[in-house]
Order: C-alpha cells, then structure tokens, then sequence
C-alpha cells in the first residue's frame, strides 16, 4: 500500500492565524505543507482543523481515513471529548496515528498512552540532531545516521510515555539533552507514531529529511498486513471427546 493512502492531517491552526512569523513560514497552514509533500507522493490526503465542525474529523471522514496526523498546541483543553472517543475507536479499529511535536499532550495522545506525556522544554532556537536508533525500521528508510536541525525548540528527558515498542529516533540538543524522539507503539489494531520536531515559528516541515520521515511512517501506519483477530464467542477448532455421563 504506497500510492493511494488516504491521509487526513488535523492541525488545531492557530499560530497561523494569529502569529505573523508562524504565517510567514507556513502560509497555508502547518496542515497545508505537511499535505502538499504528502500528495507529492501520490497520497490522497485531506485536512481537518479545529475549528470545523466537529473539528474536521466527522465519522465520514474518518472511516475513509487509513492514517490520521496530529498536529496541536495552545489549544489541546478545546478539542471535544467525543472527537477524542470517536479517533481512539478508529485507531483501535486500525486506523494509523501520527502525532508530531507538541501532539504529545493532546487528549487523543494522553489518552492512548494513559499517561501523563509530559516534559522539560525550552524555546531559544537551539540546533537538534535527531540520531536513527533503529536503521533497518521501515520509518527510518533513507534517512542515514541522522537529521540535524538548525534551530528547534528543547523537548528532554525525562519524557512521561509507556516505554516504546520501538525506538527509532533519538535526539541530541545544543544545550546537552536528549529525548526519545520517534516512538512506536500499537494500539489495538492500529499503529501509532510519535515523532518530536515541528515547533511552529521554525521551518522543520520543509527539511527533506524531516518530510522523508513523515512520509515513510505513513506508508508504515497504514499497512494492513496480518490476520484479523476473532473476537467473541466461538466454536471450538477441534472435536471435543465429551463426557455424558451424568
């Protein structure tokens, strides 16, 4: 499943509407340039924002969404309940989940992970080097040993997550941090992916390497492969010798 994924990127969209650097860098939106690279690479992608109806992610689009990604901020405490129930039950259904950046404390994040997602921060425009801790993981495919950013806001450890099911990135920042900065996990049926750069006032979405990643892990999120579990109620797979005898 390469060309043809159906990808839906949400973006809160409200730096760019109200910071005029944010506006300057991503004039359609952080949700805009993530979907022009993405349909760059044949996919069928469409965006959502918080502030559609019902946020953008209706049951319509989400039931023809193959892998959704998360892009929030200043405004996680807006984001309905029920849009967070309605995205966990299509994740654990086996929609894919790629949440970027400050993604990390948003309800839908926090909530598959139960826990509490938090972190050290610091925003001075610091260089990042984001390592590949896992080179032969689909995700990291063609990235080489690593990205190095210019500028990027500081996320370090210690980084309130479950630990990951694979670790594929981990970053180095000008100040000395690190942190687990691409992290895999699944979720029922669906996979979900958490990747650390993209802080909105700094150009991360129009690096390569950056875009690279995203796009690999989209074509990783929404692979099928595998058997569908059976659930519930069932006959037994082998005859069974019962005893009658009361």
């Amino acid at each position: 499943m390469a060309n043809g994924i159906r990808v839906t990127v949400w973006n809160e969209n409200r730096h760019e509407k109200t910071n005029e650097k944010v506006k300057s860098i991503y004039p359609r939106g952080i949700h805009g340039a993530i979907g022009d690279f993405l349909s760059r690479e044949g996919m069928d992608v469409t965006t959502a924002t918080l502030d559609e109806a019902e946020h953008g992610l209706t049951e319509e689009v989400l039931a023809r969404t193959d892998v959704l990604i998360w892009w929030g901020h200043q405004a996680h405490d807006e984001v309905k309940e029920e849009i967070v129930e309605r995205v966990q039950k299509r994740v654990l259904e086996g929609m894919g989940l790629i949440v970027l950046h400050s993604g990390h404390f948003s309800k839908i994040f926090k909530k598959l992970m139960g826990t509490t997602c938090d972190l050290k921060w610091r925003d001075i425009g610091e260089t990042e080097r984001i390592w590949t801790v896992s080179p032969r993981h689909p995700i990291a495919e063609g990235i080489g040993e690593s990205i190095r950013l210019e500028k990027e806001e500081m996320y370090g450890e210690f980084f309130d997550i479950p630990e990951p099911e694979e670790l594929v990135f981990v970053s180095w920042f000008e100040g000395g941090e690190v942190f687990r900065s691409g992290c895999t996990y699944t979720r029922g049926l669906g996979k979900v992916f958490y990747f650390r750069p993209g802080h909105e006032t700094y150009p991360t979405y129009h690096q390569p390497e950056v875009q690279k990643v995203i796009s690999n892990a989209v074509r990783w999120a929404a692979s099928t492969a595998g058997n569908t579990p059976v659930f519930g109620n069932v006959e037994p797979a082998e005859n069974l010798q019962r005893n009658m005898k009361s």
